[in-house]
């Protein structure tokens, strides 16, 4: 049996600049700094980690990833999410999230 740490928090939407223009939310200093002090054995490459999400009663499988210029994870929201959940840019969202 599979165990999960589930963490609650709110934040909001942004989208990154670059080529494709993403969708993510940034997870809290202090939640990311818990999750890489104690569960960063689980990541794979470049700092991905799977992950569950929960958005306005919408679960989804995803990954956050370890961004050092943020010095946080980011949990990409995709276009189908933001439709289905009805959020957009510089909302302000309520998420929980299963590690």
């Amino acid at each position: 049996m599979e165990t999960t740490i589930r963490y609650q928090f709110s934040e909001t939407i942004w989208k990154h600049e670059g080529t494709g223009g993403w969708y993510f939310v940034s997870l809290p200093n202090s939640l990311s700094k818990e999750i890489r002090e104690h569960l960063r054995w689980q990541e794979e490459g470049w700092g991905r980690m799977k992950a569950r999400a929960q958005l306005k009663g919408l679960e989804w499988q995803t990954a956050i990833w370890f961004d050092t210029k943020r010095d946080t994870y980011l949990l990409p929201i995709k276009a189908e999410v933001r439709r289905k959940t009805d959020v957009g840019i510089n909302e302000w969202i309520d998420l929980i999230l299963w590690i």
